[in-house]
């Protein structure tokens, strides 16, 4: 009755499409195993988590931390369809003022935040590029967590111009020496948080961080391709792409020519 589909696990962080076609009654206690946030797109169900009842519609975003004993009542047939994002608690606490205990009370989402998370959804199921939905996501997290605490989510945040331009400096260089390294260990390096650096760092430049690191390794193929590079699956293993279609359809993003035509051009006979 209770069925959820993966759509993207990295960096300690798991976007799942859940769908529950429980029958009108009430449901049965569990317990719960990892930190989510929930966004409720479809359908209506009651949750009575600790004691406490919470009735929540597609208006809703709530939250469940590890150990919560919960159960799920459903007034209506049809079921419900959710959108979860599931954390570890080290990335969480990285977001969230140091300490990964998610709020107790759910809370109402902007018209705003609610399509940004089934628009990222929709990407993931068409199956967007990894690092973008992971930055994305944790944006919402972030977002989110705003809304129930502000300052806390806040914590951390670079105070002035010239420390955030030294952040995204920071970045940039750490991106050029090693282009595969994840959002939340970025970050780390640089001690500050996965969604201030992001946010910082479009900011300042213009783009996404995931956006970044996919210019990067495209310039990096337009060198090796000046240089005369036949072989394009190696040039997309020994760059980082998922494989030689991501190389061209980066490339192509990139600069609108395919790699073949580009390299017709570049390359000095």
């Amino acid at each position: 009755m209770l069925s959820a589909r993966s759509i993207l696990a990295q960096d300690g962080l798991e976007i799942a499409d859940v769908a529950c076609r429980h029958g009108r009654g009430r449901g049965t206690t569990e317990e719960a195993g990892r930190h989510s946030i929930a966004f409720v797109r479809r359908g209506c169900f009651a949750r009575s988590v600790n004691g406490a009842q919470e009735l929540l519609d597609p208006s809703a975003v709530f939250f469940v931390n590890p150990g919560d004993e919960q159960r799920y009542d459903h007034p209506h047939t049809g079921g419900d369809d959710c959108t979860a994002f599931l954390l570890d608690a080290d990335l969480l606490a990285s977001i969230w003022g140091g300490e990964p205990a998610l709020p107790s009370e759910p809370l109402y989402s902007s018209p705003q935040l609610d399509l940004e998370q089934r628009i990222l959804l929709a990407d993931g199921r068409r199956g967007g590029d990894p690092d973008e939905l992971a930055e994305r996501a944790m944006l919402v997290v972030a977002s989110v967590l705003e809304l129930s605490d502000r300052p806390r989510a806040q914590a951390g945040r670079p105070a002035t111009d010239r420390i955030r331009k030294d952040l995204v400096d920071g970045a940039r260089e750490s991106l050029l020496a090693n282009p595969g390294q994840s959002l939340p260990d970025l970050s780390r390096s640089l001690a500050v948080s996965p969604h201030h650096l992001s946010r910082l760092f479009r900011s300042v430049t213009g783009h996404t961080i995931s956006r970044h690191r996919m210019r990067l390794r495209a310039r990096a193929a337009l060198e090796c391709l000046a240089g005369g590079e036949r072989d394009l699956a190696r040039l997309a293993a020994d760059l980082g792409f998922a494989d030689q279609s991501h190389l061209c359809r980066v490339v192509r993003s990139e600069t609108g020519s395919t790699p073949s035509s580009l390299r017709q051009v570049l390359a000095i006979p």
